[in-house]
């Protein structure tokens, strides 16, 4: 159905909801005092961590950090998209979704969004209908076979073959100038500018379609045929394709568990599907980039395990480091990371081969775990039996362990640390607080490489083994006599080629792609205990200094605390649910989830615990939340008029002195006078 859900449906639904029966009808809560508690779905436990609060409509894991609303458990635990959560609780509800009418350019961005997927999933059927039947099948059959890859694998991971030419999917699906602008939007054509010529961007390659977690084709990767370059090719960032967020397989990987026992990151594409050809179906792989933040966030929503494959050369152990970096705040209790590095030459796909199944997911299961690799990795070069040796590797490690979430897991790795320097826990904490050493030095990091459509995968891929010419393939493929082997392809189309397309005439600017966040620690700064008491004390927004406006800050924070602020103050009747949803419905998933873990995480373990009743505390001596949001609020106010005035200043220093007003200059000569000025003895 079309349109936007109203905000005030929303509100209205989640007020309806009792997030305690909704809770207990999939997992079943005990009474804890004023909440109700069990052992979290999201993640495996014995000890029950996870805490439903009817009061707040709220629940909070300790242990994996877990939290939302009742809209945000349906989605994570029915694993639903936000409009099909909606859908679910208002049937729960008896409630009819009404849909309200978007505007003229959200409507167009939505519909762009639409044909791009539709148009995905015909370049999708296109490659794998070309893969049965076009004249030159026969390079990508044979290849593919000499991989070892069966039929049914192929078809189950949607496997197909752009072949040799540079307007195959032009002509089959470029039916109109609009589609031609949407499938250069998505990534699936090339718009040369010089000349105006648009031409495929995959040609002569194996084609793997890579899908979102509800099954949408997003994006494709490529692995070359002939001899052009890139070996390895993506879809380039697209409205719909951010590669720094998605993992090769993890679609597949959920549709054949009910419960993911674990995923498996190796290298590349071939990898994945040869694995899942021997049973072993959780293996994912990165396109194109290491795996960050945004890859393990994404990954543990859907197990409590990820385990890293590397070579064992020196590149192998390389990549690991920076996989361990990348690790080190996504280790909250409860989650696991394990190393597994293979024979130096092997991959997966050709060790699974040789040793089977069995002994492989042995190997699996004895991977190297996270505290064993980090301190390993930390003492690297070091004979910690010498003085010298404990102090350089206490002063490698410490810091690397005060970036792990607060939790037991990092209480028990310094308490390991401890043990094995024979330092106190208090001077390793004092240590953590310095800058660290990176694992992985400058001198490690591989040189970019320029290419002319994109960067090419780090997988490490066998070269194709060419079937004897009277080896007959197996009728899955349906293979035909004629085969053609193209010469290597140009990187351009030539001069004359193809057709003249005006790409302003249909262009639509792109949205500006954001940058991907890392969260902060959460360690209460003032914006950071300003927004937790905003969220349990809503009515907070009344204080007077409540009307601070910090949207031109580059702060995430200052600017959260703004827009917050401001809903509050234009919705006075919000509480946390429905800040939470309407969070979600406005800023997205990671926006909410962000929100969410600071009520979490700040607001329930500590303005909670401060104002538990004790023997031995007077009344008077509960925590005064008014008094503490206004000095956050005026630490604040300072802090922001400061930082104005210095980039103020600095306008002020660049421009042409001549130029400034009077007032302007006496203030940039106050300014330059205060700093030579010395301080008063």
């Amino acid at each position: 159905m079309a349109g936007l859900i109203p905000q005030s449906f929303i509100d209205n639904l989640l007020d309806r909801v009792d997030i305690v029966e909704l809770v207990d009808s999939r997992v079943k809560l005990k009474r804890s005092g004023k909440n109700y508690s069990a052992c979290c779905p999201f993640h495996e436990e014995k000890t029950p961590s996870f805490t439903v609060s009817p009061d707040k409509q709220f629940y909070y894991c300790f242990g994996c950090g877990a939290s939302g609303n009742a809209l945000g458990f349906v989605m994570d635990y029915e694993r639903l998209s936000f409009p099909e959560a909606v859908e679910q609780l208002a049937r729960l509800t008896s409630q009819e979704v009404p849909r309200e009418v978007q505007t003229e350019a959200q409507a167009k961005r939505e519909e762009e969004k639409r044909s791009i997927y539709s148009l995905l999933q015909k370049a999708d059927e296109f490659y794998q209908q070309q893969l049965r039947q076009h004249p030159s099948k026969h390079m990508a059959v044979n290849y593919l076979k000499g991989r070892g890859l069966d039929g049914k694998t192929a078809k189950d991971y949607g496997i197909g073959f752009a072949p040799p030419g540079w307007d195959n999917l032009l002509k089959a699906l470029a039916h109109t100038d609009e589609d031609k602008h949407l499938l250069i939007e998505g990534g699936m054509l090339i718009y040369q500018e010089q000349d105006k010529r648009v031409y495929d961007r995959f040609r002569h390659r194996i084609m793997f379609p890579i899908r979102d977690t509800r099954g949408r084709v997003i994006g494709f990767g490529g692995r070359v045929l002939g001899n052009d370059k890139p070996k390895y090719l993506n879809s380039p960032e697209t409205p719909v394709f951010h590669k720094g967020q998605e993992l090769y397989g993890l679609y597949e990987a959920r549709l054949a568990y009910r419960d993911l026992p674990r995923l498996l990151v190796v290298e590349g594409y071939m990898d994945v599907v040869s694995l899942a050809q021997f049973g072993i179906r959780y293996g994912v792989a990165t396109l194109g980039t290491a795996c960050g933040e945004e890859h393990l966030n994404r990954a543990f929503k859907y197990t409590s395990e990820v385990v890293f494959c590397f070579d064992g050369d020196q590149a192998g152990r390389t990549a690991a480091k920076r996989a361990l970096e990348a690790s080190i705040s996504s280790m909250s209790d409860g989650r696991r990371v394990k190393f597994l590095f293979l024979p130096e030459g092997e991959d997966p796909d050709t060790l699974v081969r040789q040793i089977g199944a069995e002994k492989f997911e042995r190997m699996i299961e004895l991977a190297v775990p996270f505290e064993d690799y980090l301190f390993d990795a930390a003492a690297e070069g070091l004979d910690i039996r010498t003085m010298e040796g404990r102090a350089s590797f206490s002063r490698r490690a410490a810091p690397l362990l005060e970036r792990l979430p607060k939790g037991v897991f990092r209480e028990l790795m310094f308490e390991n640390l401890a043990t094995r320097t024979g330092l106190s826990r208090k001077l390793l904490q004092e240590l953590g607080t310095e800058n660290p050493e990176p694992l992985v030095t400058a001198a490690a990091e591989p040189q970019p490489v320029a290419q002319s459509q994109a960067a090419p995968l780090p997988v490490k891929a066998a070269a194709p083994r060419r079937l004897p010419e009277t080896d007959t393939p197996t009728d899955n493929w349906q293979p035909t006599p004629d085969w053609l082997d193209e010469a290597p392809l140009p990187e351009a189309p030539p001069p004359g080629y193809g057709e003249h397309y005006d790409s302003h005439q249909h262009h639509r600017p792109r949205q500006q792609q954001l940058a991907p966040r890392t969260p902060g620690k959460y360690l209460m700064p003032p914006v950071r205990k300003a927004i937790a008491l905003l969220l349990t004390y809503p009515d907070l927004a009344k204080e007077e200094g409540a009307d601070l406006d910090m949207q031109d800050s580059d702060d995430r924070d200052e600017q959260l605390l703004s827009r917050l602020l401001k809903l509050v103050r234009e919705r006075p009747h919000y509480q946390l649910p429905h800040i939470i949803g309407y969070w979600r419905a406005s800023y997205g998933a990671e926006e909410a989830e962000y929100l969410a873990a600071i009520a979490g995480h700040d607001l329930l373990v500590a303005a909670n615990a401060l104002t538990q009743p004790r023997p031995d505390k007077a009344p008077k001596a509960d925590y005064d939340t008014q008094t503490a949001f206004r000095d956050a609020l005026a630490g604040l106010a300072r802090q922001w008029e400061t930082k104005k005035n210095h980039l103020s200043l600095e306008k002020l220093k660049q421009a042409d002195f001549n130029q400034l007003t009077r007032e302007e200059r006496e203030r940039l000569g106050r300014e330059i006078l205060a700093r030579k000025t010395p301080p008063p003895a």
